[in-house]
């Protein structure tokens, strides 16, 4: 390891002494259960992208993910995102936000995000659409629903899909790729599969009013296998890559000066 990437007890605590190991180890597992799943299902593995999440592992430690092959980050939280890609600037990463947006905080996305996972209002379609026309860039977008019926999670209604997708052409800086969703937190099998069904088949009846909205961003560590066999195309992987995120947020830090 690198001296100036050496790392704190509490990253040694959680991530061991050899980061780049363990990460490139867990990768392949990840990639081999991907695979299995696909052979299950008949499908090809270059159908399935994975989208390692990155939630709370610090930006030092991610210079060790890159080193393992890592390219690709999915953040959750704007902020957390935005220090890290300025700490990481040097590398060619391409970052994906995948969690809940606050109109306030897109000025700040458009600027590095290159794909968003979790569009569900025309306020935040608009908002995005003048921003990234201001800055002369387009930018991959992933309709969020809510398949499970929670209210803690996010996204639209089924039932609200349609009539937003057909709005999506109002704003020509946004380039829907397909629908996301986070299933059912549940040890029942079926009913995590019931929230992949029922997305895929709300894209098979949206992809007829916007042809490019094929993808499907939905599962994660805990159930991205089965959420293959249902039709995903993108999984967001983190913890079965980068291990047990902590109880709390003491391994991220305040924002700080970086570009108001």
């Amino acid at each position: 390891m690198p001296a100036n990437l050496e790392l704190s007890p509490d990253e040694i605590a959680r991530f061991g002494t050899d980061p780049t190991a363990v990460f490139a180890a867990n990768l392949t597992l990840v990639r081999e259960l991907i695979a299995a799943a696909c052979d299950r299902c008949g499908r090809s593995t270059e159908d399935v992208r994975l989208l390692p999440v990155t939630k709370t592992v610090p930006a030092n430690v991610l210079r060790l993910a890159y080193a393992a092959g890592i390219s690709e980050f999915g953040e959750n939280k704007l902020q957390e995102a935005r220090d890290k890609r300025a700490i990481l600037a040097d590398l060619p990463i391409c970052w994906s936000i995948i969690g809940h947006l606050q109109t306030n905080k897109v000025k700040y996305l458009v600027r590095f995000a290159s794909e968003f996972h979790a569009l569900d209002s025309l306020r935040l379609a608009d908002e995005l659409n003048r921003r990234l026309d201001a800055e002369g860039r387009d930018l991959d977008v992933f309709v969020q629903v809510n398949t499970s019926g929670e209210a803690s999670k996010y996204g639209l209604a089924p039932g609200e899909l349609v009539p937003f997708v057909e709005r999506l052409s109002d704003y020509p800086r946004l380039k829907p790729r397909g629908l996301m969703t986070l299933a059912v937190f549940s040890a029942d099998t079926e009913r995590v599969r019931g929230c992949f069904r029922l997305l895929r088949d709300l894209r098979d009846r949206t992809v007829k009013i916007h042809p490019d909205l094929t993808q499907l961003s939905m599962g994660m560590s805990g159930d991205f296998e089965v959420a293959i066999e249902e039709g995903a195309t993108v999984v967001r992987v983190g913890q079965a890559i980068f291990g047990a995120r902590p109880t709390t947020d003491r391994f991220y830090w305040p924002d700080t000066s970086i570009d108001r």
